[in-house]
């Protein structure tokens, strides 16, 4: 395999947990919007909640999927390299590691906007449950990106497994 095909693939890998992980923390921050505004009386029907998320996605792509992006990088990077070291571990173990480096990933990444600048920008992490709902997405994403590579790439592509 050469060298620009691998890393298609594998930027496609990471892009798509990326995605997945932006996709389920918008439409869980869309929906928890759409029901305090049902709680306070505004009637949304099924259409209007659908609207609500598709502009909540498009809008919201610009500022929180380069956020995710890094945030997935650092979690990843590190993930991998506890995945290396002791060979003993099982691809169960580092497909947990890797869910748990995403849920990280998107909590620090709320917590440190919030500390660092006072900031929060979806408004579902200012609550202990929203913010675990968006961990949760990382976990999903972080799930995906572990799955999808070793779907892709049963043996390691740089011929390094033992």
């Amino acid at each position: 395999m050469n060298t620009v095909a691998l890393l298609s693939k594998k930027f496609g890998i990471y892009l798509a947990s990326v995605l997945t992980a932006y996709f389920l923390a918008v439409v869980g921050a869309s929906w928890h919007v759409a029901d305090r505004l049902a709680s306070m009386g505004v009637t949304l029907d099924a259409g209007d909640r659908l609207a609500m998320t598709a502009r909540d996605l498009a809008g919201m792509a610009g500022m929180f999927v380069p956020i995710i992006a890094f945030g997935f990088l650092v979690a990843f990077l590190v993930t991998a390299l506890l995945c290396r070291w002791p060979r003993a571990l099982r691809a169960s173990t580092c497909l947990a590691l890797y869910a748990l480096a995403g849920f990280v990933a998107l909590v620090c990444i709320h917590v440190t906007l919030h500390l660092a600048f006072g900031l929060t920008p979806v408004a579902v992490a200012r609550t202990v449950p929203g913010l675990i709902g968006q961990g949760l997405a990382g976990a999903v994403g972080g799930f995906v990106y572990r799955y999808l590579n070793e779907i892709i790439f049963p043996r390691s592509p740089f011929g390094i497994d033992a």
